[in-house]
Parts: structure tokens; sequence; C-alpha cells
């Protein structure tokens, strides 16, 4: 069979119109705050794919290791010509690992950056001739529906790079119901989550030496400029990243380097000098913790994978009936 990329514009005039709302509503905030989405313009997704090859940074080669070791197994947990629906795809490089085990019907790529989307979607269906290519431009913390057009015996998402760990506990339990009554009784989600470990280690996964994390983290600055026509000095702010043991999250923050004022929309917004914009937070979960979580929101877990230092678990959930 012949693969064809189809490209669903879903949501991308609301998002778009959204967005300068969504920004102002944050920076205008005490304390300051700005979601992890606006990191993902076309450079901040570049910038990402280079963060996962530092060697502090952890999560995406443990992930990958479970996902190519597992993958006969996941495979018969999950079963086969499914719809597979991979959630912030990205490069679409995480889910290469399962497509010839799987082997699903159809794949859609769903990701709030529309360039890079395109890209890599294309590099798949080129790279597996034999799989049927959607692609849908859509914000994650917006409600969701799938397009039109899937074939399939029956949705399974694919959640990889602890990504569910940017939400609030809160937030990843409605995100999680949500996903949920979009998805037949039986139908699958495999996630992955980053688990509780020391934190000298996550310290160091978002301060790598070579400063990508931080490069990454003042892009939103740079993304501020280009896009939202913001007057902003990128260089008068520091990347900051630390482990909140009390919360069980890594926080990232721009701070400040002295009093100044960004102007964004014909608003002003006043810094103090370390004052913080506080642009991510990723929480960690144990596998008990997050399975209650999930258990909550209408999964029941079926089976999980970790690496030998439990740094790291892909869960399957199942909807619950």
């Amino acid at each position: 069979m012949e693969s064809a990329v189809r490209f669903h514009d879903h949501h991308l005039p609301e998002v778009a119109g959204s967005l300068h709302e969504e920004l102002l509503t944050g920076l205008t905030a005490t304390p300051k705050y700005a979601s992890p989405k606006f990191f993902y313009d076309r450079r901040g997704s570049e910038l990402f794919d280079a963060i996962c090859e530092q060697p502090e940074y952890y999560p995406t080669r443990t992930e990958e290791a479970i996902l190519r070791a597992a993958a006969a197994d996941i495979a018969e947990v999950v079963g086969r010509d499914a719809t597979l629906i991979e959630l912030g795809s990205g490069a679409s490089r995480k889910v290469r690992l399962l497509l010839e085990a799987l082997h699903p019907a159809c794949y859609l790529g769903v990701d709030i950056s529309r360039e890079f989307l395109l890209e890599s979607t294309h590099r798949l269906a080129a790279d597996y001739p034999w799989l049927e290519v959607h692609a849908a431009c859509a914000d994650l913390t917006h409600p969701m529906r799938w397009p039109d057009g899937l074939s399939g015996e029956r949705p399974v998402a694919f959640f990889p790079g602890s990504s569910i760990g940017n939400f609030t506990p809160e937030e990843a339990e409605s995100f999680l119901r949500g996903l949920s009554q979009l998805l037949p009784t039986g139908g699958g989600l495999l996630i992955g989550v980053d688990l509780i470990k020391d934190r000298a280690i996550l310290d160091a996964a978002y301060n790598d030496a070579a400063g990508v994390t931080a490069a990454f983290n003042l892009n939103l600055l740079e993304r501020l400029r280009r896009e939202f026509e913001a007057e902003v000095e990128p260089q008068a702010f520091r990347h900051r990243a630390f482990y909140n043991e009390l919360d069980s999250r890594i926080e990232m923050h721009l701070v400040s380097l002295y009093d100044q004022a960004m102007h964004l929309a014909g608003e002003r917004i006043e810094f103090t000098a370390g004052e913080s914009l506080h642009t991510e937070n990723s929480y960690k979960y144990s596998i008990t913790g997050f399975c209650e979580l999930a258990g909550r929101a209408g999964f029941e877990p079926r089976a999980h994978w970790t690496d030998r230092d439990a740094l790291f678990c892909i869960l399957y959930l199942e909807r619950a009936a």
C-alpha cells in the first residue's frame, strides 16, 4: 500500500487566536508563568532534540532503551492493526522503535509545532511505505478529538517522553480523563513516566554542561520577539532549573538580571531584579502513585516496563469498562 500523508489543521485558528491572551494571562499573574507549550516553535523543537542527546539527560535514552528491549512484549499486550496516535509526536523518533512490532493499521502524529510536525511525518511516511500516515496540528492542553478517516481496529494513544509531567497532578488527571473519554472500552494508552529518583541526577539533567537546556529555555523569549513582536531582551534573563523535592517536580525559570520591562500586545510587564518567569514543571511519580492517578481518570493498568535502575517507566493502560 502506498503511504499518504494527510495533514489535518485541527484547532489551529483557535490556538493562534488564543496564544496572545494566554501569554498575557501568565505574564501579568503573580508569580509570572508561561506554559511549556510556548517552547515548541521550530527552533525550540530542534533545541529539545539536542537536549535529548546530552549525556546528563537520561529520560530519552532510557525510554528508548526500554522501548527497544520491550517492543515484542508491548506488541503482545497492545496487539496489532491498531490506530496508533502519538501525542506530542515531535520528531517521531521513539515511535519508530515500535512500528515493526506493532504494525498499526495507521499512524496519527499530533503536535503543536506545525512545520516540525509536517517534516517528521513526511519522513516517517517515506521510511515506512506500508504505513498510512496522518498529521494533526493541535494543542494538547485544549479538548481533543480524532480526525475523520483513520483506519484501524481500535485507537491506541502513545504519549512518550514523560510529557505528562508538564501537567500538575490535577491537570494530568483531567487530561487523562478527557483522553479516556475519547477511547472506546478496551482502547489503550502507552505512556512514558519519569520516576522519582536522586535529586543530583534530576538537577544535572536540566542543567547540562553544554548549556543546551538553558538555550531552550531562553528561546521562549526569542520566540516572543519573533512571533509575538514582544519587546524583550533575552540576554537580560538567565536560566534556572532545580528539583523541588516537596512537590516532586523539576522547575524551570527565567530569572531577570535587573529591573526591566517587557512590552507585549500593548501591555507593559515589569520585572524586578531576581524575579522569575516560571516556564516549566516536570513532575516525577512513583509507579503506584501514577497508576492511582490514572485509575481515577478511567484507566486500568495492564502492564509496565522499567529500566534496571528504575529511572523511567512505560505503562500500558486500558480504558475501563
